[in-house]
């Protein structure tokens, strides 16, 4: 079947070869300031493949893209698509050139039908409505075609994260998009939207697209690539068939060492229960229940692993425990309630009674990034006897503390005056780390630990984990990552519209059985 075209409104431009690659950058440097993004790149992409791009957090793989599709300029360099030299200067020219983009956050109206989001800014003149009947019919087509089943009269605000990127998709291709870049794009879905999502990408590519894929999850690059390029520090460093290579050597790769990837840990050792959750309801300030009654246990000694798509209470959850949030039912500690209201339901009352907390939002809730390193080592525990003489805080020991900290945490570089915005993902991440597990907790609740972290964090943050665990202590573990919750886990809990709908040992389920309890599907609500 020959794919739909929607041609009105696109201007003419020259045949693209049938045998030069799809896209072909050569040269593509681009600095911010001192900091060189991009140095001397060149790639090239073959028509009708999937080829991944991969890299550390600030390799340079966003702002590569970025250039492609228009939003930056490059200060050297050429682009070429079909093999003609083709200039970019925005993302209106991008999408002439039959580029489309898929973002991580998705970029659609949420109030707005999918048919009119497919619509907006592609109008064919002052008249919506023959834009509409015109795109419906397309729709209907794209959709047979691609396996991009959607309702094109329901709200965005009305579908799931799965259906929005098809949404997403579809505007790409209405706009006669060959060239599809798809950025992070399994971050925000199940397991069985995950699979679908490659089902349809290679669709795309057995029908001629041309698919980049951006992604850090490297059995992801070799389920569904042809070829994979590794990025370091700005610089193209590799490309390879997928077939031809493995995840430990492209990890290698992108690290420029060998790493570790899988988990290196013993059978946990569970002792008495440390953290006891029991018909825990949160209702937010629009009226709507958030958790719906949950009940859990976190024995010392072992991880309770958390899953769950985002935005399923598991943020609530941690919110509750870590004393930002006001909620019913009852929280023990070691036997002792918590306060879930009220003046001592804070987070300085839940780090004295022995919780500390790694947030999921590392900007937002864990660091001050106009801070040095040593003032966000500090936050929550200034008033400590350790960083006080008398009743003024000892700035210097209290920095000569955040030292010792960032040589233990490998944090780069180990310079406790540099603010936290300067600092890397991952190394903002190991500051927030150091600052709650050094202080020997009973419990670590700790959100999305890895989340734009580095291959080579991802390694050292585990293994921290692992041995806090190891120490007797009890964790509570958020992450949307499921080869993260198999990894780390000794027991998993899911998620789904704010309630557990149950537990699970790792060894005894797979991907299959939890995806489809974080759809809601299995699983017994309690």
């Amino acid at each position: 079947m020959t794919a739909p075209t929607h041609t009105e409104g696109r201007p003419a431009a020259a045949a693209p070869s049938q045998t030069a690659p799809a896209i072909e950058l050569r040269g593509i440097s681009k600095a911010f300031g001192a900091v060189q993004a991009n140095k001397d790149i060149s790639i090239r992409v073959e028509r009708g493949t999937i080829h991944g791009i991969i890299g550390e957090n600030g390799a340079g793989k966003s702002t590569l893209m970025s250039i492609l599709y228009g939003f930056y300029k490059a200060d050297s360099g050429e682009i070429l698509i079909g093999g003609q030299r083709t200039d970019i200067p925005d993302s209106q020219a991008a999408i002439r050139a039959g580029i489309g983009m898929v973002f991580q956050h998705f970029k659609l109206v949420e109030n707005f039908t999918v048919l009119e989001n497919v619509v907006l800014g592609a109008e064919d003149g002052a008249f919506l409505r023959p834009s509409l009947v015109k795109a419906r019919r397309l729709l209907v087509d794209l959709a047979r075609e691609y396996e991009l089943n959607v309702d094109p009269d329901a709200k965005i605000e009305n579908l799931g994260v799965g259906m929005q990127q098809r949404v997403e998709i579809l505007k790409a291709l209405y706009r006669q998009a060959d060239i599809l870049i798809l950025d992070e794009p399994t971050g925000v879905l199940t397991p069985s939207e995950a699979d679908h999502l490659f089902r349809i990408l290679r669709g795309l590519r057995d029908e001629g697209k041309t698919i980049i894929l951006i992604t850090h999850k490297l059995r992801e690059i070799m389920d569904v690539t042809d070829n994979v390029s590794v990025m370091r520090r700005g610089e193209m460093t590799a490309t390879v068939r997928t077939a031809d290579t493995s995840p430990s050597e492209l990890a290698e790769l992108m690290v420029g060492r060998k790493v570790l990837l899988r988990v290196d840990k013993t059978p946990a050792r569970p002792g008495p229960v440390v953290l006891k959750v029991e018909n825990l309801k949160v209702t937010d300030d629009k009226g709507v229940e958030r958790l719906r009654g949950i009940d859990l246990e976190v024995r010392a000694g072992e991880i309770l692993g958390v899953a769950g798509v985002a935005g399923n209470g598991q943020s609530e959850l941690l919110e509750v425990l870590g004393g930002i949030s006001d909620a019913t039912g009852t929280v023990t500690l070691n036997g002792t309630p918590l306060d879930l209201s009220g003046p001592r339901a804070d987070g300085r009352s839940r780090r004295h009674a022995g919780i500390a907390h790694v947030p999921e939002d590392r900007h937002r809730l864990g660091l001050i990034l106009d801070f040095t390193a040593w003032e966000n080592t500090g936050f929550g525990y200034h008033d400590l006897p350790d960083y006080c003489r008398g009743a003024l805080m000892d700035q210097t020991a209290l920095r000569n503390d955040t030292r010792g900290k960032m040589e233990r945490f490998d944090v780069r570089p180990a310079d406790c005056w540099l603010h936290a915005k300067s600092f890397s993902g991952g190394n903002q991440q190991k500051i927030v780390l150091a600052r709650e597990i050094e202080r020997n907790p009973d419990l670590l609740l700790v959100g999305q630990p890895t989340r734009g972290v580095d291959i080579g964090a991802i390694e050292f943050i585990h293994q921290r984990l692992i041995e806090l665990r190891d120490a007797g202590k009890a964790i509570l573990l958020v992450s949307v990552e499921l080869d993260e919750i198999f990894a780390l886990s000794d027991r998993i809990a899911v998620m789904f519209d704010g309630r557990i709908m149950g537990e699970r040992l790792p060894g005894q389920t797979d991907e299959t059985e939890l995806g489809m309890m974080m759809a809601g599907m299995d699983g017994k609500a309690r």
